[in-house]
């Protein structure tokens, strides 16, 4: 292995099991280091001891660089490798199989941490056939959310890079606001340009159930609309957030007549929607999107999170949309607008 290529997989690791940002910036800024070093010049300043004199790389990533120059697998990697869930076991194993995408993911042009490219780059890596960007709308301000011409702007690099990455697909998409009356936080002339619309609750999360029940109804009999994401938006760790309060027979039923998809999110620290709602959803006849919402490279590997719930809740491939592949994503998103 190479030692570039250690350095970011060990990073890409470390996003994956939620450490702090800052171990996990340690090894992409070590590799952004040497990456355009050539060999040769690398081995001599590992010889001399003159690694960290490059800018990034401390006593952690001098040892992942040695033994990688060694031949050997470095053991900081190992340890992870070890530590690391296997996603071809559990219960939502045969599940996380079949998908063929994420419809759920940010860049660096919100509030996530990597540039469109590495977060298309690894979607593709994982074995992915597509994957869908969806950086937050312009109200989503304290998330750096999309004005019309950055989202513009956006659609052109998504062109260029669907050029390159062929045939490995990234869709264009948002993560649109629901706003408290039920309307959606863009354009409408925008939303119909996007491959795949996710809408979410981000504001007033503690709004009566009479009316954030008609408010999240609205939003889902909106044409452009295709997938609810995390309904209740709670938080499951630290000091937590409760659920917002809904009527789900009246949310449920509303997004299977509409043919619309209710989203499981699979970031460890919401699990949304509980077990308990997915089950209703389940009975109520909805589709499903299973959706890492990636904010980095590494957390795209979240998936059998989502999955394991799904199968649990009995969740069937049939339902779940990112199983398509992207035509058949695509015929499912476009009906919705033709309707």
């Amino acid at each position: 292995m190479e030692p570039v290529e250690a350095l970011d997989r060990i990073a890409h690791l470390l996003e994956r099991s939620r450490e702090p940002t800052y171990r996990v910036r340690a090894f992409r800024n070590a590799a952004d280091a040497i990456r355009g070093l050539d060999e040769p010049d690398l081995r001599q300043r590992a010889q001399q001891g003159r690694l960290r004199d490059l800018p990034g790389i401390g006593e952690k990533t001098e040892r992942v660089i040695v033994q990688a120059l060694a031949g050997e697998t470095p053991s900081y990697l190992t340890k992870l490798e070890e530590l690391a869930p296997n996603p071809a076991e559990g219960i939502g194993a045969e599940l996380r199989a079949a998908l063929k995408g994420d419809c759920h993911m940010h860049s660096n042009w919100s509030d996530g941490g990597s540039p469109i490219e590495v977060m298309a780059e690894a979607a593709r890596d994982i074995g992915h056939d597509y994957a869908v960007l969806t950086d937050h709308s312009p109200r989503l301000t304290i998330a750096n959310g999309l004005s019309r011409e950055r989202l513009l702007e956006q659609l052109e690099i998504v062109e260029r890079l669907n050029a390159e990455l062929a045939p490995f697909r990234l869709l264009t998409g948002i993560e649109v606001d629901i706003n408290e009356d039920g309307t959606l936080d863009q354009d409408d002339d925008m939303l119909a340009r996007l491959d795949v619309v996710v809408a979410s609750v981000h504001s007033k999360l503690r709004m009566d159930e009479a009316d954030m029940t008609p408010r999240m109804v609205r939003a889902l009999q909106n044409p452009h609309l295709d997938i609810l994401g995390h309904c209740t938006g709670r938080i499951v760790v630290g000091r937590g957030r409760p659920e917002s309060d809904f009527d789900p027979d009246a949310v449920f039923a509303t997004a299977a007549a509409h043919d619309k998809a209710v989203e499981i999110n699979c970031r460890p620290e919401r699990l949304d929607p509980p077990r308990r709602l997915l089950r209703m959803a389940v009975e109520a006849g909805c589709r499903f999107s299973i959706d890492t919402d990636a904010h980095a490279p590494g957390q795209l590997d979240w998936q059998p999170f989502g999955t394991d719930r799904a199968a649990e809740c009995g969740v069937s491939v049939d339902r779940v949309v990112n199983a398509m592949d992207a035509d058949g994503l695509l015929a499912w998103t476009a009906s919705h607008q033709s309707a």
